[in-house]
């Protein structure tokens, strides 16, 4: 696949929601400034950098310095794995008063994860302890950290991501998310890790989260290297205006994200995809649950 102009034109002020760049236990290709500089190529409005490890923001304040010299922002969060304290609520209250702009339910240290393969995830270069860390208790509800979560990311208007846990979970989670006030929820790579199908995602989005999909998978040069062709039937069962596109790119060895935006997204607009809702999933969508618009946008039209 090759780039050509318009794809680019079409994907400028993208946003990619994540972006794992270092530092980070796992090797990386990339640290933060140099994902910044990447995307910079693509004018892109922002990218949010996620660590299964620890929370970003930190990472973000000592580079401050340097990428202030680079036009595209940078924004962190939490994610609630173990070696935060799992659903630990003063994590997420640091995290967020200090400028985080996401919290991830947990990730490598979900039930979900934790008893399935690791589907090729990358070897960290330290020993690490984990421990899963779930989201309900014994009696199948909700754990009350849970809440007291969810109302500290509602305080910030901050984006609630259901991290790796099942389907049923995240139904629990965006369901108490959206009784109690939170306006960005989002669920990732939902066949992948978490085995959500079109059907469950459907509800899902009736609840008012985006399901988000990987540039990574479907680049010819990145991670599973599927058919586009899948990634658009994705999008023509959710719909656009529910679709995220992000990179989930940084791992050592694979491609740098706007690299991968670009071959994808032109591949999606040769399958059909119209450059409205290329820039729906893209662009718009991701700038708000960032953050970056106050507002959801528009639907596209069609």
């Amino acid at each position: 696949m090759t780039t050509t102009a318009p794809v680019v034109e079409v994907l400028h002020g993208a946003v990619d929601l994540h972006c794992h760049s270092g530092p980070n236990p796992f090797a990386r290709e990339f640290d933060h400034v140099e994902a910044a500089r990447d995307a910079e190529r693509l004018g892109m409005r922002g990218i949010l950098v996620k660590s299964h490890h620890h929370n970003t923001v930190m990472d973000l304040l000592a580079m401050k310095r340097e990428l202030s010299e680079v036009s595209t922002p940078v924004f962190g969060g939490i994610a609630l794995n173990a070696q935060v304290g799992g659903i630990n609520p003063y994590a997420v209250a640091m995290s967020l008063r200090m400028g985080g702009r996401a919290v991830w339910f947990p990730t490598f240290s979900s039930r979900c994860h934790c008893e399935n393969d690791h589907h090729g995830f990358p070897e960290s270069d330290v020993e690490i302890p984990n421990r899963i860390i779930d989201v309900t208790g014994d009696d199948g509800k909700l754990i009350d950290e849970v809440y007291d979560v969810i109302d500290l990311i509602v305080e910030s208007d901050a984006l609630l991501s259901a991290g790796h846990v099942k389907p049923a979970e995240a139904h629990a989670i965006f369901t108490a998310g959206r009784e109690r006030g939170v306006r960005r929820m989002i669920i990732s790579h939902p066949n992948f890790v978490i085995d959500a199908d079109p059907g469950q995602c459907a509800e899902l989005a009736e609840l008012g989260a985006y399901i988000e999909h990987e540039v990574g998978m479907y680049d010819p040069m990145g991670f599973r290297k599927w058919d586009p062709a899948l990634l658009l039937e994705w999008i023509r069962k959710i719909g656009p205006d529910r679709t995220v596109l992000s990179s989930d790119l940084g791992q050592r060895g694979r491609p740098m994200p706007v690299d991968a935006f670009r071959r994808v997204g032109e591949e999606l607009l040769a399958l059909g995809l119209g450059e409205d809702e290329l820039r729906q999933v893209a662009c718009r969508n991701p700038a708000f649950l960032l953050g970056l618009d106050a507002e959801r946008p528009d639907p596209v039209a069609g």
